[in-house]
């Protein structure tokens, strides 16, 4: 073997490991030319392509200032001009967000995103936007002011006539404060990862093929001189 000792792989030791599972798993799934691609296709360039890079960024602005506002509570938010600067670019952060991810949304809808085997992927999209919605509305809940306490006074009766009221107290400040800072944003972070994921793996849809019109060939009649 010329000194050279040949490469044949895992030992039967390193295959019984959860390691090495895992990770021949994970790159037969998702390999690293799939996950961080030099090139795309031509028609990524389109602008209805652009929403869901946008939803990112926005997420990344609201889950930022969402950290310094809960750092600092709510007496400072409402009182400290730099805690009502950060609330403000948090809400509109939470605004651009939800305007990204809705025209995103409905430009895939409209796309058939789903084709292709990405049957997941549009799944994964569909239930981040509502998984959102309830971070949006404990946010409001979260406010400590007016407006939270009206919203939580009108959200009650409607959710105990359905019979969860006992267990989603929007009256709780602090069951609405856990479920915005911490349960609901690890479940939209974790379900935007995995649909970026999986974008990786089926790539990007493309878009429907053109119509061409079938041309009717000319019979022997049509085409003859008069």
């Amino acid at each position: 073997m010329n000194g050279e000792e040949k490469d044949s792989g895992p030992s039967i030791e390193e295959r019984q490991m959860w390691t090495t599972w895992v990770r021949e798993r994970a790159i037969g799934s998702l390999p690293p030319e799939k996950l961080l691609p030099d090139r795309q296709p031509s028609y990524v360039s389109s602008w209805i392509y652009v929403f869901g890079v946008a939803t990112i960024a926005a997420l990344a602005v609201v889950v930022a200032s969402g950290m310094i506002l809960g750092l600092g509570g709510p007496t400072w938010w409402h009182t400290s001009s730099l805690g009502r600067f950060l609330n403000g670019i948090h809400l509109w952060g939470v605004e651009l967000f939800f305007f990204a991810m809705v025209v995103h949304l409905w430009g895939k809808f409209f796309m058939g995103a789903w084709r292709g085997g990405r049957g997941r992927t549009w799944v994964t999209g569909a239930i981040a936007f509502l998984v959102a919605i309830g971070a949006a509305f404990t946010g409001y809940l979260s406010q400590q002011n007016f407006d939270s306490q009206w919203i939580a006074s009108e959200g009650k009766d409607g959710l105990n006539s359905v019979g969860i009221g006992a267990f989603f107290n929007v009256a709780n400040f602090g069951q609405m404060y856990t479920f915005h800072v911490i349960l609901l944003p690890l479940a939209v972070s974790a379900l935007v990862v995995w649909h970026v994921l999986l974008v990786r793996r089926h790539g990007v849809v493309p878009p429907y093929p053109a119509k061409v019109a079938a041309v009717k060939p000319a019979t022997p009649s049509e085409g003859a001189a008069p």
